[in-house]
C-alpha cells in the first residue's frame, strides 16, 4: 500500500495509485482530519478526472462537503482553501511523467498535513473499504487566485518587461499567461496545450533548456519554467543561463532584508541547498535554518522560527505572507518585480546574489523505495568525502516522491564533483539494485 512521502502520496495511476485506494484515502481523511468541506483541484494528467472522482466519493462518504475546482495549480487550491478556512486536495504527481499521479492533502486553512495527521490516516487504511459513488459540485474559482497575484503589484508593473513562460503543459497553462498579461508584460508562452499525456514531457522546470532557447530567440528579459502542478519555478536570465531555486531564494532574502521585511532575519532551506548560498547569507548578515528535503519541512521551520521566506533548490519557494505553500507563479512574479525595481538584468542580480560551489546530482532509479541509504553506505560516503580535500560535501538520500536514490556532491571544481559523484553512484547502484 502507498505511503505518504515528502509531498503526499504518489504512484503509477490505476496500478499503484488505484481508484479504490484513493476513495479509501478520502474516506479516512474525512474522519481523521475532522473537516467539513474540501476543495479538490487537479493538474492536466489524463488520469486526473477519475482519481478526482474517487477522492470525492471517499470524502462524501465520510460526511464532507466537496467542491471540484477542475484543472488549477496546486498553490491556487491551497490559496482558495485558506481564503475559505476549509481543507483541500490536489490531484497531481507534480514533475513526474503523465503515467504517475498522486494526492496532496491540505488541512483547514490550506496548510500541509503534519506528520501526526499523515500517520493517523495511514494507520486506518485497510485496503478493503467500500465507497459508494456520489456527485460533487463543480465550481470556477481560479479568477480569485489570479486576482490575488495581480493585486500584489502596482498596476501594469511589468509593462516594459518581455518574459517567456514555459507552462509544462500543466496546471499553469492558462492562469500564468493571464496574470503576466494583466500586469502588462509582453508574454511569450510555451507548452500551454495539455493533452493529458504531455505534462512535463521535455518541458517545464525539469527541462529549463527549452525556455533558455526561447529567451534567446525572442530577446526576452527573462524566462520562467513551471512544473506540472505549478508549485515550483526555475528562471533563466536574458543570456539563457539557468537561475535555480537557490539563487532565487538568495535574491529574495537579500531584497526583503534590505527592505526590513525579512522576519526573524532568517530564511529556511533544505540540506540540498548549495554551500554558496550559506556563504552569501553569512555575508549579508542573514541567518539560515536548514531542514530535511520537502517544502513541508520548510513550513515546519516557518512556524518554529517565525519566518516568511524559504524553499528548495528545485524551485519550491514559499512567501509565507502571501501563500501557505510553494507557489511558482507567485515566486516568478516576485522575481520579475525585483528585476523591475532594481533596474538591472537578472544575470547581474543573480551573479551578485551568490556563487554556487560546483555541484553534481545523480539520480539512481531503483526497483523499490530505499530507507536510509546513507546509513547503509556510511563507509563509502566517508571515503568519497575524503576525496574532496576539505572543500565541499557528499549527500546520499532517498527521494520522498519516487523510487530514486540521489547522490549529490559539491566540490572545489566541477571535475572533482563529477568524478566523486559518479564513483559513489556506481557503488550505490550496485548496492541498491539500480534499474535502467
Amino acid at each position: 500500500m502507498l505511503r505518504f512521502g515528502t509531498d503526499g502520496v504518489r504512484g503509477v495511476a490505476f496500478t499503484e495509485l488505484t481508484e479504490q485506494y484513493v476513495a479509501e484515502l478520502g474516506l479516512v481523511a474525512a474522519r481523521e482530519l475532522g473537516v467539513t468541506k474540501v476543495l479538490i483541484g487537479r493538474d492536466t494528467r489524463e488520469s486526473g478526472k477519475q482519481i478526482e472522482t474517487a477522492l470525492a466519493n471517499g470524502l462524501l462518504a465520510g460526511g464532507v462537503s466537496v467542491e471540484l475546482l477542475g484543472v488549477v495549480p496546486t498553490p491556487a487550491i491551497a490559496f482558495l482553501a485558506a481564503k475559505r478556512g476549509c481543507a483541500s486536495a490536489a490531484i497531481t504527481a507534480s514533475h513526474n511523467p503523465y503515467l504517475d499521479n498522486g494526492v496532496k492533502l491540505f488541512a483547514n486553512g490550506g496548510v500541509k498535513l503534519s506528520d501526526a495527521q499523515q500517520d493517523a490516516i495511514e494507520s486506518h487504511m485497510t485496503g478493503s473499504a467500500t465507497v459508494p459513488s456520489a456527485s460533487a459540485a463543480q465550481v470556477d474559482l481560479i479568477g480569485e487566485y489570479a486576482s490575488h497575484i495581480v493585486g500584489l503589484f502596482p498596476v501594469l508593473a511589468f509593462a516594459n518587461i518581455r518574459v517567456v513562460l514555459d507552462c509544462a503543459n500543466g496546471a499553469m497553462s492558462e492562469v500564468a499567461p493571464e496574470v503576466f498579461a494583466r500586469l502588462g508584460a509582453t508574454v511569450i508562452v510555451l507548452n500551454d496545450r495539455p493533452t493529458g499525456k504531455n505534462i512535463n514531457d521535455s518541458c517545464g522546470a525539469t527541462h529549463p533548456e527549452v525556455v533558455s532557447e526561447a529567451v534567446r530567440l525572442h530577446k526576452a528579459d527573462l524566462g520562467l519554467a513551471f512544473d506540472g502542478d505549478g508549485d515550483r519555478v526555475i528562471a533563466v536570465d536574458h543570456i539563457g543561463d539557468v537561475v535555480d531555486g537557490d539563487h532565487l531564494i538568495a535574491l529574495a532574502a537579500v531584497d526583503l532584508h534590505k527592505r526590513g521585511k525579512l522576519k526573524s532575519n532568517s530564511v529556511a532551506v533544505t540540506v540540498m541547498t548549495n554551500a554558496g548560498f550559506h556563504q552569501a547569507m553569512e555575508k549579508a548578515g542573514i541567518n539560515v535554518i536548514t531542514t530535511p528535503v520537502g517544502d513541508r519541512n520548510i513550513l515546519v521551520a516557518f512556524d518554529e522560527h517565525g519566518l516568511v521566506l524559504g524553499g528548495e533548490q528545485s524551485g519550491h519557494i514559499i512567501y509565507r505572507d502571501h501563500a501557505t505553500t510553494g507557489d511558482g507563479l507567485l515566486a516568478g512574479a516576485m522575481l520579475v518585480d525585483l528585476v523591475r525595481r532594481e533596474a538591472q538584468p537578472l544575470a547581474t542580480l543573480a551573479r551578485n546574489a551568490m556563487t554556487s560551489l560546483p555541484q553534481t546530482l545523480i539520480n539512481i532509479r531503483v526497483a523499490q523505495v530505499v530507507n536510509n541509504p546513507a546509513d547503509q553506505l556510511a563507509a563509502e560516503i566517508a571515503k568519497a568525502t575524503q576525496q574532496l580535500n576539505g572543500v565541499g560535501r557528499v549527500l546520499l538520500r532517498a527521494s520522498g516522491t519516487e523510487p530514486v536514490v540521489r547522490v549529490m556532491v559539491e566540490a572545489a571544481t566541477q571535475e572533482t564533483a563529477d568524478a566523486v559523484a559518479q564513483g559513489l553512484a556506481e557503488v550505490a547502484s550496485q548496492h541498491f539494485g539500480g534499474v535502467r
